[in-house]
């Protein structure tokens, strides 16, 4: 498990200076002022984030894959396919789960609580794909335990799922420019940062589309696809009408986003 921690530690540093350099090199969208203050809270935190998870809930998504195996939990255990469907399987599953659990957390009051921290950035870049608040992470990963002892995933599809979905986490949050015609093929098959900006739109109709993180299918099966935001994507406006820009940059508004007055959901 110590190998998967460095694992993911290194995709993610990798692919977070691939799209800072990217962002450099070929923005999207004209940054907002502030840019430096913005990434110093965002990174924060991300560090006290993982700080927490590993203090309470120590690699407990691929622990729980292990001790799956060990005592045959879970439905994959009652079949012999190969390692490359199991896996497969697993990672779709994973995949519809995150997915799932997206969608609730703007459906409910109180997960919404904690998920809004990360709509409270006022801009969208490679550092809002980890600006995700401790507790939401917390529940992210009891989400994937759950999902991983039903199926009785296998531990190497687990690793492999955890890997993938931080780096396209940043990945799909750049503000990166990319050819269109290779965003229309590429959208086919993950999600693309021209398909997850619309999700951050300050309309709440366009916030409640694009869910997606890793695969972009389950936006077209349940009907939360939106190929376009309606103002365009440099016309468009980032973030929460009622947080504003400077509130949420402060890192302390990150922290104790859940627990200050309650704000209206994004719908």
């Amino acid at each position: 498990m110590s190998h998967e921690g460095l694992i993911r530690a290194g995709a993610f540093l990798g692919m977070l200076m691939l799209m800072s350099l990217w962002e450099i090199i070929a923005p999207r969208r004209r940054p907002i002022r502030g840019r430096g203050r913005r990434w110093i809270g965002n990174l924060g935190l991300v560090v006290l984030s993982t700080v927490i998870a590993r203090a309470l809930l120590p690699g407990i998504v691929v622990a729980t894959a292990i001790i799956a195996h060990e005592r045959g939990w879970g439905v994959l255990s009652l079949v012999s396919w190969p390692l490359w469907l199991e896996g497969s399987i697993a990672f779709v599953a994973l995949d519809l789960a995150i997915y799932l659990q997206h969608v609730m957390t703007h459906a409910l009051p109180l997960l919404w609580r904690l998920h809004r921290v990360h709509h409270g950035d006022p801009m969208i870049d490679a550092s809002t794909g980890v600006r995700f608040h401790p507790f939401e992470i917390l529940m992210s990963l009891l989400v994937k335990s759950a999902v991983v002892a039903a199926l009785g995933a296998p531990v190497v599809a687990v690793v492999v799922f955890e890997i993938v979905l931080n780096a396209m986490a940043v990945f799909n949050h750049a503000n990166v420019a990319c050819p269109p015609w290779i965003d229309r093929w590429l959208r086919l098959l993950v999600v693309t940062p021209e398909m997850h900006r619309v999700h951050h739109s300050h309309h709440r109709d366009e916030q409640a589309s694009n869910f997606c993180f890793n695969l972009p299918w389950w936006d077209r099966l349940f009907t939360t696809y939106r190929a376009q935001p309606r103002d365009g994507h440099l016309g468009m406006a980032i973030g929460l009408p009622d947080v504003a820009a400077e509130r949420g940059m402060r890192w302390w508004w990150m922290v104790l986003s859940p627990f200050v007055r309650s704000e209206p959901m994004r719908r």
